[in-house]
């Protein structure tokens, strides 16, 4: 893991108030790959008992805008994002891995995948894709 990477996007992360009211933790940044943790609350949590899609969806994009910013160097946001719901998120936390797949100047293409961890086991939960586009330089 790059260590400046690292602190890097923490502090990004630390800048995003919704990142922080969710309770999102940066757990990895390295030039080819992101994975954020969410420590799964009540309050994230729907109805019938496991995570809200909203919460497992918001995760699955920051990680992928992350991505798409490490590969592109720059500042970037969400152009298009596509997801899969595989199972109920039930569990102690949630990981959303994700990675640049391709990527020009303006655009990358990036995946996520979203795994709940009940007892150090992981099992997928959600995946998805999505397009990051390159903000204009100031």
């Amino acid at each position: 893991m790059d260590n400046a990477l690292f602190d890097k996007w923490q502090q990004i992360l630390a800048a995003q108030p919704f990142s922080v009211f969710v309770g999102a933790e940066l757990a990895e940044a390295s030039s080819d790959r992101v994975q954020l943790r969410l420590p799964i609350r009540e309050h994230h949590k729907q109805n019938f008992g496991f995570v809200h899609g909203g919460v497992i969806g918001y995760l699955a994009d920051n990680a992928l805008t992350f991505a798409g910013a490490i590969r592109l160097g720059t500042s970037s946001v969400t152009a298009e994002m596509k997801i899969n719901y595989i199972r109920p998120a039930i569990g102690d936390h949630l990981i959303a891995r994700a990675e640049a797949i391709s990527g020009g100047r303006s655009q990358a293409v990036t995946r996520c995948d979203v795994f709940v961890v009940s007892e150090g086991q992981e099992k997928l939960c959600a995946a998805a894709q999505a397009t990051i586009v390159a903000l204009p330089k100031p």
